[in-house]
C-alpha cells in the first residue's frame, strides 16, 4: 500500500501573529458582551515596542483598546523583563473607523428581504461579504480532524501548559511545532519528524533543552506514535532567545492553515479572528466544518470536503459542494443533495445555531477552531446525525 508522508505545522500563543489575533478576538469579544449586533472587523499588528488596532467597527458600545492589550500581553506572558516586548512598556495605537454604510445596509437588509420581499427571518441577514468557505473532516482521529495538525496543536498547548506552570521555568513564550506523519494509504501508521522550536532564557544549555523537551512535551503527547526511526529535531537553530515581537512583525488572519486543517482540505482564504459571525469568513467556515464532520460522523465517507460560496448581501448562498475524495457510500451529487434537505447555510440561520452572537472568540485565537476538546465549540457537536442519514437513505 502507497505509504505518505503528510505534516501540519501550530505556534503558541506567544507567537507575534497569535498575539494579533488574540488581540484581534479580545476587542471582538469585549464589544458583544454588550452589543450582540455590532459590526466588527478588527484588524490588529505588532512588532518591537507597537501594538497597532485597527479595522471597522460599528457598535454602539464604548470598549477601551489599549487596556484590552495589555491585558492580553499579561495574560499570553510578555510581563517580564528581558523579553524585548513588554506589557507595561509597549506604545498602543487605535486607528478604528465605522464600517461602510453600504456594507452594513446589504448585511442587515438581505437581497432576499429588499428584492424579493422575504418574510422569512432567517432571509433578512446578508452575508457580509463575497467568498469561498471550506470545511473538513477524516476518520483519522476521534474528534474527525487530521492527525498530524491535532498533534501539532496538543504540542504547542503542551509548550504553553509547562511555561505557565513553571515545569520548564526557562520557557518563553513564543514557540513553534511541526509533525510529519507517515501514512499507508488513509491510515496514520507513525511519526516519522517531531520539531519543536521553543523560545528559552539565555544562557540555557542546548542539551538541557532537548531533555527537557522530549521529558516533558514530546513524549507526553505522542506517545505511542514515536518509534526508534522517528526523527526528533528540538530548536534546530541552536538558539532561540529572542522571539515575539521583538523578532518578527505580528498580523491578524495570518496563520489561517495552523486556524484550519494543517494543510489537509482547501481552504479559501478569509482569516477567522476579529470579525463578527455576520462574517461569513468565520460562520460559513463553522458551518462547513459542522456538516463534513456529520457526514463523516454518519458513515457516509472516511474524509469529506464541503465548500459554500456567497455573495455580499445575499443570504443563500450560491452554491454548496460536497467532495468524498472517493471515499462515499453515495455518490457527491446525492450526498450534496442530503446535505441541503438537513443544513441551512444562511447566515443567520448559522448564528442562531451555534449561538455566534457571544464573546467565545478569544479562547479560538490559538490552537485551532476545530476539533478541540478543552473548550465547547457549537459546531463540533454531532446532533444532526439521524436527520443526516434519514436524507440519505
Amino acid at each position: 500500500m502507497k505509504r505518505t508522508l503528510l505534516t501540519s505545522e501550530s505556534v503558541t500563543e506567544g507567537h507575534p501573529d497569535k498575539i494579533a489575533d488574540r488581540i484581534s478576538d479580545s476587542v471582538l469579544d469585549s464589544i458583544l458582551t454588550d452589543d450582540p449586533e455590532a459590526h466588527v472587523a478588527c484588524e490588529t499588528f505588532l512588532t518591537t515596542g507597537l501594538v497597532l488596532v485597527g479595522g471597522e467597527i460599528t457598535t454602539s458600545t464604548y470598549v477601551d483598546v489599549p487596556t484590552i492589550v495589555r491585558r492580553v500581553l499579561g495574560e499570553i506572558g510578555y510581563d517580564k523583563p528581558g523579553l524585548g516586548f513588554h506589557y507595561q512598556d509597549c506604545s498602543v495605537l487605535s486607528a478604528i473607523k465605522e464600517q461602510s454604510t453600504d456594507i452594513a445596509s446589504a448585511v442587515d437588509h438581505a437581497s432576499e428581504v429588499r428584492v424579493a420581499h422575504s418574510t422569512d427571518p432567517y432571509d433578512v441577514i446578508g452575508a457580509g461579504d463575497q467568498g469561498i468557505m471550506f470545511g473538513y473532516a477524516r476518520s483519522d482521529t476521534d474528534v474527525l480532524m487530521p492527525l498530524p495538525i491535532v498533534l501539532a496543536h496538543r504540542l504547542t498547548q503542551r509548550l504553553t501548559e509547562v511555561r505557565k506552570k513553571g515545569t520548564i521555568p526557562f520557557l518563553r513564550p513564543d514557540g513553534k511545532s511541526q509533525v510529519t506523519i507517515e501514512y499507508e494509504g488513509d491510515r496514520p501508521v507513525r511519526a516519522d519528524t517531531v520539531l519543536i522550536a521553543a523560545q528559552h532564557d539565555d544562557d540555557i544549555d542546548h542539551n538541557r533543552i532537548q531533555a527537557q523537551i522530549l521529558e516533558h512535551v514530546i513524549q507526553p503527547v505522542l506517545g505511542d506514535w514515536l518509534d526508534a526511526d522517528t526523527t526528533l529535531l528540538v530548536n534546530s537553530s541552536g538558539r532561540f532567545v529572542i522571539g515575539g515581537p521583538a523578532s518578527d512583525a505580528g498580523l491578524t488572519g495570518r496563520k489561517i492553515i495552523v486556524d484550519t486543517y494543517g494543510g489537509f482540505g482547501s481552504h479559501g482564504g478569509g482569516a477567522f479572528s476579529g470579525k463578527d459571525p455576520t462574517k461569513v469568513d468565520r460562520s460559513g467556515s463553522y458551518m462547513a466544518r459542522y456538516v463534513a464532520k456529520h457526514l463523516v460522523a454518519a458513515g457516509l465517507a472516511t474524509k469529506i470536503a464541503v465548500q459554500v460560496a456567497y455573495a455580499i448581501g445575499r443570504a443563500a448562498p450560491l452554491a454548496v459542494n460536497v467532495d468524498s475524495q472517493g471515499t462515499g457510500t453515495l455518490s457527491d451529487d446525492r450526498l450534496r443533495e442530503a446535505v441541503l434537505k438537513v443544513f441551512d447555510f444562511r447566515p443567520g440561520a448559522i448564528i442562531d445555531r451555534f449561538q455566534l452572537k457571544r464573546p467565545i472568540y478569544a479562547q479560538l485565537s490559538a490552537y485551532g477552531h476545530f476539533g478541540r476538546s478543552d473548550i465547547a465549540m457549537p459546531w463540533e457537536s454531532l446532533d444532526q446525525i439521524e436527520e443526516l442519514k434519514r436524507a440519505a437513505a
